[in-house]
């Protein structure tokens, strides 16, 4: 698999003139169709609009750069799905941000409220959020053995972004990279990743 462009890195010989706004919608039906060039310039295009959303819900610039990473997986999952007919490109993928940042938000509320709970009472956790809970650890598991699919670098960048939580520009400090080169290797891994989960083409 080619590695995907970085943002600046100039335009690859069959980019639309760079006068011209993208065609998300088109993006992102190549994307549905596993185009990794097309993931990446909707990526390019859209991220910064999708982490001012997800900032404006979680109120906490780390955890808006994973939600908006979630929201990305989901998108690159899904492109197949989106249908032109029922709105816009953009609100289609910023639908799926503002659902992926409100998803983070009320796990940490119950998550707060569990530990409460817990805390007042001196009781066990109940069955029901002892069995969410393993299911939750089921997940991550599931999405660690994904990365072994990955490169190496991929692997690097993605555990620090996707499951460490840190932001492109820490990754880009830790690693020593260009934030460029961090955010293309976390693009590469998400497809990479995704492919590795078993979600079709």
């Amino acid at each position: 698999m080619e590695h995907l462009r970085p943002v600046g890195s100039g335009a690859s010989p069959d980019d639309d003139s760079s006068d011209a706004p993208p065609d998300l919608a088109d993006l992102l039906r190549r994307a549905g169709r596993a185009d990794e060039v097309a993931f990446a310039r909707l990526y390019d295009a859209t991220a910064a609009r999708a982490y001012g959303l997800a900032l404006r819900v979680v109120r906490d610039p780390a955890q808006a750069e994973e939600v908006t990473q979630e929201a990305f997986l989901e998108i690159w999952r899904t492109a197949s799905r989106f249908d032109p007919g029922r709105g816009s490109a953009l609100s289609w993928l910023l639908m799926i941000t503002h659902r992926t940042a409100v998803d983070r938000v009320r796990s940490a509320e119950a998550s707060t409220r569990r530990d409460t709970t817990y805390h007042h009472q001196h009781q066990p956790v109940d069955h029901d959020v002892t069995a969410e809970a393993a299911q939750a650890s089921l997940e991550a598991r599931r999405v660690r053995s994904a990365m072994a699919a990955l490169t190496e670098v991929q692997r690097e960048a993605v555990g620090l972004a996707y499951l460490g939580g840190y932001t492109h520009t820490e990754v880009a400090t830790m690693l020593d990279l260009p934030v460029g080169t961090a955010k293309t290797r976390i693009r590469d891994g998400l497809i990479r990743l995704r492919d590795a989960l078993g979600v079709g083409s």
